[in-house]
């Protein structure tokens, strides 16, 4: 056999390379009102009438609370090395103060020790948007007491899981808190004040530089603190365009720099001052503020799903805001009349979103450029598809084995290029509860059935566990 006919055996990811996937407490725990648990911030939301497809709730969701061994039997049985889950935080402190439920905290207990006995690594994230209604009725997260109720709950989770669990994430996308909860207001608790999801910003930066600090004082010190952001790969419709240049800077300042800024370089961006001067003078930004935000990291979480297209906007143009992030007659980017949003080009998931994995490499290199030493980790990236079982019971997906392979290759040509990327969690595990979409959207790579609760592993999920396995990709048939 001649040399160009050898086949080419795919590049190996590291051998410590962690292979998970990811979910969040109220997408998928159901048990909302069971030992001692209090209503979030999403239980009044997707109980109100309209803010959610079908009126959908998380209720039930996927009755993890009560089929958790089941659960992580089936990451095992998949070959999943890591799983990174959230901690409600009302199921822990009801009220958001005050002394921990331990009933709450012996769930999470006990799936920490299911996952160990496993062999699947635990990694803690500990707000994925569900703050307790009675924080929220005090004011929220524009509030700056918010960040500081947030560290004490970070000590309770500490304490109690800190020995053994070395991987910790204060906080999950605190854009889609800040902006789509306070701004746009297709997130709980569903506001739409500007002015308010920019106070909102600083003291969730806030709590994660309280919450980190909090965090070391009660873990060993070999455990890891990181945060996980939804940084927008931001890209002008007319790159030689200045005006579409300057519309780009704006969106980048208000999904990235707004938290890179004062967490990985100690200030917020003077771009970024500058341009949401019409709603705020930034007066809440306290003495000290931003050396309590600067904490050294441990590693950043990524999230990334599709990129961003934009330009300066047409004062004529009409229509919807083509951003992705849900429709509202109130934009999630503050201050920002003069943009224009676009549809990208090319394949789309069932979210509208375009499949684009050079995003996901751009992202990884940008970090690796900001914050040279750091180790990343790409803690979301997966795909919304229109799956359903075929007569024979099985779930065919090669739409989303498709996406894997494509992003999961763009993560080992980063790497290849110098990029220190520790591990892949890919969202998500389940089908589950998918916020205003309610139960309409399937992100999983597992199916579910919400009226058996049966989980049936997706074509794309037994891909995966092969990757995961060999440490290598399959082709994308190869199931």
């Amino acid at each position: 056999m001649s040399d160009s006919a050898t086949p080419v055996t795919p590049a190996a990811f590291p051998p410590a390379f962690l292979w998970g996937s990811a979910t969040s407490a109220y997408q998928i725990e159901g048990a909302v009102r069971e030992d001692g648990r209090t209503p979030s911030i999403w239980d009044t939301f997707s109980h109100t009438p309209g803010k959610t497809a079908g009126g959908d709730t998380g209720d039930i969701a996927n009755d993890h609370y009560h089929r958790y061994r089941d659960d992580v039997a089936m990451m095992a049985d998949l070959g999943l090395g890591a799983y990174r889950f959230s901690v409600s935080w009302s199921r822990v402190q009801p009220t958001g103060r005050g002394p921990a439920v331990q009933r709450g905290l012996d769930f999470y207990r006990k799936l920490v020790d299911e996952l160990l006995e496993h062999g699947i690594k635990p990694a803690v994230t500990l707000y994925h948007w569900d703050l307790p209604q009675e924080l929220e009725d005090a004011g929220g997260w524009p509030e700056r007491d918010t960040a500081y109720r947030f560290a004490e709950y970070a000590q309770i989770v500490g304490e109690a899981l800190g020995d053994r669990v070395e991987q910790w994430i204060t906080l999950n996308e605190p854009w889609c808190s800040a902006f789509l909860g306070y701004a746009s207001g297709v997130h709980a608790p569903g506001r739409t004040d500007p002015a308010a999801s920019l106070r909102a910003a600083h003291h969730l930066n806030l709590a994660h530089g309280l919450g980190t600090k909090a965090l070391r004082s009660v873990m060993p010190a070999r455990n890891s603190v990181a945060l996980s952001l939804n940084t927008s790969v931001v890209r002008p419709l007319s790159p030689d365009d200045p005006a579409d240049l300057a519309a780009a800077r704006k969106i980048d300042d208000l999904s990235g720099g707004i938290f890179h800024g004062p967490i990985l370089h100690g200030a917020y961006p003077k771009t970024l001052l500058e341009a949401t001067s019409s709603l705020t003078d930034w007066s809440f930004v306290q003495d000290g503020d931003l050396e309590l935000i600067h904490q050294p990291l441990d590693a950043l979480g990524l999230n990334y799903y599709t990129p961003t297209l934009v330009s300066a906007a047409d004062p004529d143009a009409k229509g919807p805001r083509a951003d992705g992030h849900g429709e509202s007659e109130h934009s999630p980017w503050p201050a920002t009349d003069d943009v224009a949003f676009h549809q990208s080009p090319g394949e789309q998931t069932e979210m509208g979103w375009a499949v684009d994995p050079t995003g996901l490499y751009d992202l990884i290199m940008r970090c690796t450029r900001e914050a040279p030493g750091l180790p990343l980790y790409v803690t979301e990236n997966g795909a919304a598809y229109d799956d359903k079982p075929g007569a024979d019971g099985a779930v065919n997906d090669p739409e989303r084995v498709a996406y894997l392979h494509g992003h999961l290759s763009a993560v080992r040509r980063a790497i290849t290029d110098g990029a220190d990327v520790r591990g892949y969690y890919l969202w998500s595990l389940m089908d589950n509860f998918e916020w205003a979409y309610g139960y309409e959207k399937r992100f999983g790579a597992v199916y579910v059935d919400y009226t058996t609760q049966q989980r049936t592993p997706k074509s794309s999920a037994l891909w995966y566990g092969r990757a995961a396995r060999s440490g290598a990709l399959p082709e994308p048939d190869g199931i």
